[in-house]
């Protein structure tokens, strides 16, 4: 305990030879190399940073028992303590700090669907806004509040760090939702009624622009705060595992699941609930319960930090890839020399003091990015400035996310497919018969319950059945590829919007068949002809939502994980806005050209199956463009046999017997 607390790190010989057999064989970095690029150390002292710190008396006493038992005790994937302590992996991190952010999202989802599922009603009965107005509205907004994780992820990655940032954009969501709340509760800020005896809908009075702008206001601050918190949170999540610790690795594979299993545990008590409060008892207390339940969801999230996991803001990812880009630019007269050995790259302990790890020149044939131009970065110059010279690593990172691209607009359609769940799907259900029993009506926005039910039930078979048998056929840990169980949602997604343009047909031949033009007339159809659509959806979103927010993590680079995960949320966002200049274009074409437009303020005079067989038309096309550009990826990091893990785990399970008996 009386060496000094800070030392010069090496690394071993063998292991730089390792690293350059590696670069000059054209791979990419494995989990293996990454093991070898740790710096050996004495038992009882740990590497972070550039420091090596010793463990306490006890702590180094249970280290005596074997050397890779003592150094193992701390997490070896450059995560630290909120004061950038090293942290060790039996007190921090795993299932036990993800708890918390599982017990976060159930009630912020709770809060976030407890206004954005029903919000399409509020705009069209209390603000009176028409069909095409409302749901496009209902679009742009939800479309900004997944746009908006971008300046979220690069905060965190470039500044504050994934938790600061988290901390204060849940502050600014919480007041956004207490000012949403004060905007449908407080007489002089919310709209004005006629009373009970007269139907909202025949009210004459209207809201001022004083009121619906405190409202929209409110709702653009709840965009806002969630910009910093849905990059942040899964991604502080995701890094709870540590990928240097076999058991933690297998752990992470099942994360997403299960993250995505709480959120839609969260929406399934919005969809009823919160729903059936909101049309039957009143806004005000619709409001205030979700808002109370992000205050909850926030003090659970605080409640678990000692338990957690963090890492150092990484710099900021624009600025390394605008390196890039400008230095190769610069040099685009060089030739970029045969053997990436001779192209720039800092030494090994320069990344091991930092807690990150080299990446390996990629070469034209393993890549499909067409982005080998910017390997001229790397190539020597006189001059050190990185705008005129850039490390492998940096340049690699850069065309790792150039390649996520194509997976990316790949994404879109799919998000204006899922941006009719809460806008048109909603609105048909308006027109139907709502009524089981004599005295019950269904609200409905509650069919969005049938969403998140079939989600639950798909996503936890698909954890404890599909994957389990899938892996003994293709010895891969998550029993199929990422991009295999996005094709199946995609073209599960197809399937779906065909079945509501068919469900729409029928509710149209009913509405012929009994002469029905008034826009407030009941259509006597159940509105159970639209489940269908709803459950379809549901295990749709079981397979494409998880494996998008997975790919995009798992893939971007260590330094950028929070940019990566918002390119989830920004294909998210610009399908919602896609789906508000779509519906606009359709619903004006159609109006010019056809006898009557498609999509009109009264729906049983509209034609929304010829929108959505549009829908379908531009869905197939999108199925097939993924299906090219997912053959043509390539993975940044090659997937370890089912096989090779159960050996990992059954030497790990060994070396804790041997722990047990030493102590």
């Amino acid at each position: 305990m009386g060496s000094e607390r800070k030392k010069k790190t090496a690394v071993n010989p063998e292991r730089e030879s390792h690293f350059v057999a590696r670069r000059q064989s054209g791979g990419r970095t494995s989990s293996e190399d990454r093991e070898l690029l740790l710096p050996s150390l004495p038992v009882g002292q740990f590497h972070r940073k550039d420091q090596i710190f010793e463990q306490n008396p006890m702590e180094k006493l249970e280290g005596t028992c074997s050397d890779k038992e003592g150094r193992q005790d701390y997490t070896r994937d450059g995560t630290l303590s909120l004061r950038g302590k090293p942290v060790l992996r039996s007190r921090t991190g795993g299932w036990k700090a993800c708890s918390f952010f599982l017990g976060y999202e159930v009630f912020e989802r709770m809060a976030f669907y407890g206004i954005a599922s029903n919000l399409v009603i509020y705009l069209s009965v209390k603000l009176h806004e028409g069909t095409v107005k409302s749901s496009n509205n209902v679009t742009t907004w939800t479309g900004s509040v997944w746009m908006f994780p971008i300046l979220g992820g690069y905060i965190a990655d470039a500044h504050l760090g994934r938790y600061w940032t988290f901390v204060i954009a849940a502050a600014l969501y919480l007041l956004g939702m207490t000012l949403l709340t004060m905007a449908v509760s407080v007489p002089g800020l919310k709209p004005p009624s006629c009373g009970g005896n007269v139907k909202e809908d025949e009210c004459p009075l209207r809201a001022s622009a004083v009121q619906k702008g405190v409202y929209y206001t409110a709702l653009y601050i709840i965009a806002v705060g969630t910009g910093g918190t849905k990059p942040n949170i899964s991604t502080i999540g995701a890094d709870q595992f540590d990928e240097f610790e076999p058991k933690e690795k297998k752990s992470k594979l099942s994360f997403f699941n299960w993250w995505m299993f709480s959120i839609f545990f969260g929406t399934l008590f919005s969809n009823t609930f919160l729903v059936y409060i909101q049309d039957n008892v009143n806004w005000s207390i619709g409001y205030a319960i979700p808002t109370v339940g992000l205050a909850i969801s926030i003090a659970v999230f605080l409640t678990g930090t000692p338990f957690y996991r963090h890492r150092l803001p990484a710099g900021s990812p624009f600025t390394k890839m605008a390196q890039v880009f400008v230095a190769a630019l610069r040099k685009r007269n060089t030739t970029v020399p045969n053997d990436s050995t001779e192209l720039h790259e800092l030494r090994l302990d320069e990344y091991s003091r930092a807690g990150n790890f080299p990446v390996h020149h990629t070469t034209p044939l393993r890549s499909m990015d067409g982005c080998s131009f910017l390997d001229k970065a790397a190539v020597k110059d006189k001059s050190s400035s990185p705008w005129m010279v850039c490390p492998v690593t940096q340049v690699e990172e850069t065309k790792q996310m150039i390649q996520l691209l194509p997976i990316f607009t790949a994404t879109i359609v799919p998000s204006i497919v899922i941006a009719q769940i809460h806008t048109l799907f909603i609105q048909q259900g308006t027109t139907l018969d709502r009524k089981v029993g004599p005295n019950f009506s269904i609200p409905p926005a509650c069919l969005t319950v049938f969403v998140t039910l079939s989600m639950l039930i798909s996503l936890a078979a698909y954890d404890r059945i599909l994957v389990p048998a899938a892996r003994r056929y293709t010895g891969n840990p998550r029993g199929i590829s990422i991009l295999q169980r996005m094709g199946i949602g995609l073209f599960l997604q197809t399937i779906t919007v065909a079945v509501a343009s068919l469900a729409e047909t029928r509710r149209l031949n009913v509405i012929a068949q009994h002469n029905i033009t008034g826009k407030q007339d009941t259509v006597p159809l159940t509105i159970f002809v639209l489940l269908p659509q709803f459950v379809l959806m549901g295990i749709a979103d079981a397979f494409v939502e998880v494996a998008r927010i997975e790919f995009f993590y798992d893939q971007a680079p260590q330094g950028m994980k929070s940019l990566g995960t918002s390119y989830f949320t920004t294909g998210l966002g610009i399908g919602y806005f896609m789906s508000s200049v779509f519906l606009r274009t359709v619903a004006g074409v159609s109006s010019r050209h056809a006898r009557r437009g498609w999509i009109l303020d009264n729906l049983n005079l509209s034609h929304l199956d010829y929108y959505y067989a549009l829908l379908v038309i531009l869905s197939v096309v999108n199925l097939l463009y993924f299906l090219l550009v997912s053959k043509l990826y390539v993975y940044n990091a090659a997937i370890r046999s089912n096989k090779k893990e159960e050996e990992v785990d059954d030497d790990d399970d060994a070396s804790e017997e041997e722990s047990l008996q030493c102590k």
